[in-house]
Order: structure tokens, then sequence, then C-alpha cells
């Protein structure tokens, strides 16, 4: 095989794993959320010179083995890098994957900084589909999920939580612009994904005011 035609067969085995196991999703986490964030992967791997290559397969990749979607991430993870050994992949590409989707959640605030650029932008386009209207869209249909209230005045933003009170504690849909959505404007690793975060981060706090004010009976 030619170098594009094994990567262009090792894509298309990829998108068809992934929109199997993500097609029903009912969390935002779905397949039309991976093709988002592949979309805004390759925009900023143009823009910033990575490896387009594997900037698509850790995009599309990105929520194979995370445990906000996984019974057992453990095993997720196992299985995919069993997978990958499968396909016509460097050892070395395989481990460049698997780094950043390890690496690539949010994880209240306390995810590592990732070590290359492939991973700096894959982090960025998933960030930014969390951001902006479609980042509010995700977030309710996350909540309504879990089984989660839009809102609560009585509960306050929590702090430097852990990974466990982020992911079980007592949350609202709303709390979740405070506890995670508002924090990732600064938190975007390349030039263009800052660029980028700042005008959906600015639709964010317009939408919180709209909200509040709808919330508390104003026209």
């Amino acid at each position: 095989m030619t170098m594009v035609k094994r990567e262009d067969v090792i894509l298309n085995a990829t998108e068809n794993m992934v929109y199997h196991k993500l097609k029903n999703d009912p969390s935002g986490h779905d397949w039309f959320h991976i093709v988002r964030v592949r979309n805004l992967a390759v925009e900023l791997a143009h823009k910033e010179g990575a490896n387009t290559f594997i900037c698509q397969m850790a995009a599309l990749l990105h929520d194979i083995i995370d445990d906000k979607i996984c019974q057992d991430s453990k095993q997720a993870s196992y299985e995919l890098t069993q997978w990958l050994y499968s396909q016509d992949l460097a050892i070395a590409e395989v481990e460049h994957i698997l780094d950043i989707l390890e690496n690539i959640s949010f994880k209240a605030g306390t995810g590592l900084t990732m070590k290359t650029l492939e991973g700096q932008i894959v982090q960025d386009a998933d960030r930014l589909d969390a951001m902006g209207a479609i980042g509010i869209a995700r977030t309710m249909a996350y909540s309504g999920s879990k089984g989660r209230l839009i809102h609560d005045p009585n509960l306050k933003p929590r702090e430097n939580l852990t990974l466990e009170e982020y992911r079980n504690g007592q949350d609202t849909a709303i709390m979740h612009f405070y506890e995670k959505l508002l924090k990732l404007k600064d938190l975007m690793n390349t030039k263009q994904g800052k660029m980028l975060a700042q005008k959906r981060h600015d639709f964010l706090e317009l939408y919180l005011a709209e909200f509040y004010a709808e919330w508390n009976g104003k026209g």
C-alpha cells in the first residue's frame, strides 16, 4: 500500500468501528460529536502544522475509552489497544494515539498536559465542542441522560474537585457551566484553538445571562 492508501484504509476502518459503538449514545458523545471533533482537529492541524493522520485517528477514538461512557474503561482500553495493533499501524503511531486518548479528558481540570502538538490539537477540538451553542446542547443532553436537574439555585459551584466528586457529585446542567465549560477558554493549548474558544465562551456567557433572566420570570 502507498502511505496515502494505508492511512485511508485505517481511517475508514476506524470510522466504521466508532460509528457502530457510539451511534446511539444519548449523552452528547455520539457519532456526530466525533465528526465535529475530527473536523475541528483537521482544521487546527492544518493551521498548526501537525500530523493530520494522528489527529484524525485520535479524534475518532477519543471517547472510546472514556470512563464517562464506558462501564469498564480498563477493559475498553485493552480492547482498543488490541484493535489498533491489528491495523497496519506502526508501534510509534499506536503509542502516540493511545497517549492522546489517555490524557485528553478534562477530569475536573486535573488532566495532564498534552506532550505532543497532535495531542494538544485533539484536546482543543474536543473542548471546543463542549463550548458555544453545541456545548450547551450537549450539556443538556448529558444531564438528561444522567437524570440531573437543569438548575437548582440552592446548589453552588464547587471548586478544587477530585475526579470522583466531579463525576459523581450533586450536579445540575447549569452548575456544569461553572465547573467545566467556562473554564475551558483558559485551558486551550493552541493559538488557533484559543481564538475559536473566545467566540464560543462569549456565547456561553450570553446564554447564562438570558437563562437567569427567564428563570427569574423576566421577559
